[in-house]
């Protein structure tokens, strides 16, 4: 009961925190309320390792979404449009199976994106055309350089097995992403 209670106050600290700061530190911050809530249980490494890793992906999954719907509205190249189509598709889809997955394991994930995934979105919304779509390429190949590594270690690394089984499972259509996004990228590439 003491835990139940203790959870229960601690789970509304981070809503009320949620609420009263900027998104900036979303992740950091879903990330610090899943470690007090493991805190002190035969968990916490086990939920501080799958927190890290959800949190992360549910940030990245956000941008990638985002960023989809600013490269159907603002790309010239086609390519470029129906990749951006594919990213709002296939990372929508991943957020909502996070979620779910999230929400069986009681681990709170960011209701915005990082810092970091932010800053990408904010450097692509000015940009139109040609310049959109080199900086979305470039962009899409080195996110999902990152997601394929991160996917894999947690493939190979989680001890959850139902967070372990998302990542696998996540793993080859964003390594499809990633051959897809450098053949665009080099195409551009090829005609400038």
């Amino acid at each position: 009961m003491k835990n139940l209670v203790r959870t229960g106050f601690i789970l509304g600290a981070f809503l009320f925190g949620m609420a009263s700061c900027n998104q900036q530190g979303a992740v950091e911050e879903a990330q610090e309320a899943n470690e007090e809530m493991a805190d002190d249980t035969a968990m916490e490494d086990e939920t501080e390792e799958i927190s890290e890793f959800m949190t992360k992906a549910a940030s990245g999954g956000m941008m990638e979404v985002e960023l989809g719907k600013l490269a159907q509205q603002q790309a010239q190249n086609q390519q470029v449009k129906d990749f951006g189509t594919m990213m709002v598709t296939d990372h929508s889809k991943a957020n909502d199976e996070l979620k779910t997955l999230a929400a069986s394991k009681n681990i709170v994930l960011p209701d915005s994106m990082g810092e970091a995934h932010m800053d990408h979105v904010e450097e692509l919304r000015d940009k139109k055309g040609a310049e959109f779509d080199e900086a979305y390429m470039d962009l899409m190949v080195s996110d999902h350089e990152e997601d394929v590594n991160m996917f894999e270690e947690a493939s190979n690394n989680l001890q959850d097995a139902e967070v372990k089984a998302f990542a696998v499972k996540t793993l080859p259509v964003l390594q499809q992403h990633l051959d897809q996004a450098q053949m665009i990228d080099s195409t551009m590439e090829a005609t400038e």
